[in-house]
Formats: C-alpha cells, sequence, structure tokens
C-alpha cells in the first residue's frame, strides 16, 4: 500500500464531510453540471463515478433522479460507500485505469483523480468504450495544458468539449450573496480564464 493509499483507508470514514467545508453547495453544483453541461442527461440515466471515494457525489446525483454506480480502488472507501448508500446504488471496488461496467453508462465522471490514468489517452480510449453520452471530469489548467488534454479526448473520439470554470471552493463556505456571485462569475468569459491563471479548476464535458 501506498502512502497515499494509506491515507485513503485512514480517513474513509467521514471523508466527504472532512474534505468539503460546504458539502451540499459543492457537491450539489457539481451535480448540476455533470447533468446539464453539454449533452443533458435525464432521469433514470446511469452515471459511474470513477475513484468516487465515499460517494459523497452519489447523494448528489441520486437526488436529480439519476442512477449511481461508484468505483473506487480503495477497499475502506467502497465500504464507506455502501454505507452511505444502501440499497440506493452499486458500488465495486475497482481501479479507473481498467474498470468496466457490467452495461454501457450514459456517463462516467473523474473528480479530483484524472492524475491517476497511467495513460491520459489510453484511459480516455477506455472510457469512451463504455460511456454513452459524456464523460465529464475535474481538470486544473496550472497542471495540464488544456490543448494537450483536450487532443486526446479528440484522439478518444470525444470531439465535442465544453470547459466550464468551476468557482465553488472547495475549502471555503460562502455565504448565499457570495455563493451566488461565485457561480455568475463562472459564466463571465474574460474575467473567469483570469481567475483561472491563479486557482480553481474546469469542469469539462466531452462527447463525441
Amino acid at each position: 500500500m501506498t502512502a497515499k493509499e494509506d491515507q485513503y483507508a485512514r480517513q474513509a470514514q467521514d471523508w466527504t464531510e472532512r474534505a468539503y467545508a460546504d458539502v451540499t453547495a459543492y457537491l450539489e453544483h457539481r451535480a448540476e453540471l455533470i447533468a446539464d453541461l453539454g449533452e443533458r442527461l435525464a432521469p433514470g440515466d446511469e452515471v459511474v463515478d470513477l475513484a468516487c471515494g465515499d460517494a459523497g457525489l452519489g447523494e448528489a446525483l441520486l437526488r436529480r433522479g439519476l442512477r449511481y454506480r461508484g468505483v473506487d480502488s480503495t477497499p475502506e472507501m467502497v465500504e464507506a460507500a455502501r454505507r452511505r448508500l444502501g440499497v440506493r446504488a452499486e458500488v465495486d471496488l475497482g481501479d479507473l485505469n481498467d474498470y468496466v461496467p457490467p452495461r454501457p453508462v450514459a456517463a462516467t465522471t473523474v473528480f479530483r483523480a484524472i492524475y491517476y490514468a497511467r495513460d491520459r489517452a489510453a484511459f480516455f480510449r477506455h472510457v469512451s468504450g463504455f460511456t454513452e453520452t459524456k464523460l465529464v471530469f475535474d481538470l486544473n489548467p496550472r497542471e495540464y495544458r488544456v490543448e494537450d488534454v483536450l487532443a486526446d479526448l479528440r484522439a478518444a473520439g470525444l470531439s465535442s468539449v465544453l470547459l466550464h470554470p468551476f468557482f465553488v471552493p472547495q475549502t471555503v463556505s460562502l455565504p448565499g450573496p457570495l455563493l451566488a456571485a461565485a457561480k455568475a462569475l463562472e459564466r463571465s468569459g474574460p474575467l473567469a480564464r483570469l481567475a483561472l491563471r491563479v486557482r480553481f479548476t474546469y469542469l469539462v464535458a466531452a462527447s463525441r
């Protein structure tokens, strides 16, 4: 077990509650964009969430009427996710590089984990093989050249790509007016791109 894997194992209990200052604001906004950015998902569509942790996102997606299947490589996280979701969803033990769901899914999500892909282009090709509508993931433009990621997506047949700034902070809880302002800033074009030079990430939706 690597040091990172040991950290995840030890922190599996209440992972979501520890990771986000405002769990509801952060994950509900993420779920909203998963459903609506690019090709829209409809109630009953299935989402497979790779590197799901304790499946905090699953609750937000289930509330939108979507079906959810979580996948994580840490057994302790899988157990925590199963406790969280109970009979409402399936959670599988698996590595995001190799996992294949039992049937094709409408959408695949990967958050705070794209760097676990051993070969990013190969990972996109792998996921596109079982994803019918779109792949959604977060991207830090200060760590990855956006042009390189777009090229890998196109090579996987995912040529329709939308990048949406995500400005709801992970570690700070904003009062209502500031939260609304942060979401509005996401749609501000040049101002949003300027903010992304120093902080925050894109949420990427890629489809055929």
